[in-house]
């Protein structure tokens, strides 16, 4: 208890510094259209929460990238073991995601835009870009496993779920943990680039694209800060969930 306790203390402590150099800069530059304060990030910030639209887009933002999510790693982790099981498709899959990763966002969003709606853009958009690491770790998680290991399943007989429960996934259970926490932040933030740019409706990234387009800076800045709350609230709501299960 005194541990988490201190690290809380700490935390309190590194995020009022950092509002306070946010505040003197902005102090310093004097334009809010530039850098607005802390008091007016805060200010935009409450009268938006003050609209119907406000909890739309968040809600709205939320459940695409979130699909996408759910949906890389339903793909991510059956791709990874057929790549193993079989070298040929492995090698194939290897260089599709090589070949992902190597895209930049922008490149995506316009070429899938071409394809899909601007409604399903970030749906699509966090999925490739979360697929590749979920797929990257996993492989490498089969890859540790311990050979000796497997050698004495077979000797005693083990069937393929008891393989699977007591070796495979306790070998693959760190990488597969590291890998969503990498992902689902490559996920919020590629999705909603995703949204600046295809502009759907009722989106986070939509939001953004207008108080920039109007130079309200405050509601930018205001909506930056839901942003950043939303993915580390999201990040520990789905760790949480994989540690429990």
């Amino acid at each position: 208890m005194e541990k988490k306790r201190t690290v809380f203390c700490r935390k309190v402590v590194a995020v009022s510094v950092l509002l306070a150099l946010w505040q003197i800069l902005s102090m310093w530059v004097g334009k809010s259209i530039f850098l607005p304060s802390v008091f007016d990030t805060l200010t935009a910030l409450a009268a938006l929460a003050g609209t119907r639209g406000f909890y739309l887009s968040i809600g709205a933002s939320f459940l695409r990238i979130a699909a996408g999510f759910a949906l890389a790693v339903s793909a991510g982790v059956p791709f990874a073991v057929l790549a193993e099981r079989n070298a040929q498709l492995g090698e194939i899959l290897q260089m599709f995601m090589q070949l992902v990763k190597s895209i930049p966002v922008a490149s995506f969003v316009i070429l899938i835009l071409l394809w899909v709606r601007s409604s399903r853009l970030s749906i699509v958009v966090s999925f490739l870009m979360v697929l590749p690491v979920i797929f990257t770790n996993v492989r490498g998680g089969i890859r540790q496993v311990d050979i000796k290991l497997l050698e004495m399943a077979e000797v005693f007989g083990l069937g393929s779920l008891k393989k699977v429960k007591n070796i495979y996934l306790p070998a693959i259970r760190p990488a597969f943990v590291t890998a969503c926490s990498v992902g689902l932040g490559f996920c919020w933030k590629s999705g909603i680039a995703a949204e600046v740019i295809g502009l759907p409706p009722n989106s986070v990234g939509g939001e953004l694209y207008k108080a920039k387009l109007y130079l309200m800076t405050p509601e930018l800045f205001a909506w930056t800060v839901v942003i950043v709350v939303v993915s580390v609230l999201f990040e520990k709501l789905v760790m949480w969930g994989i540690r429990k299960i």
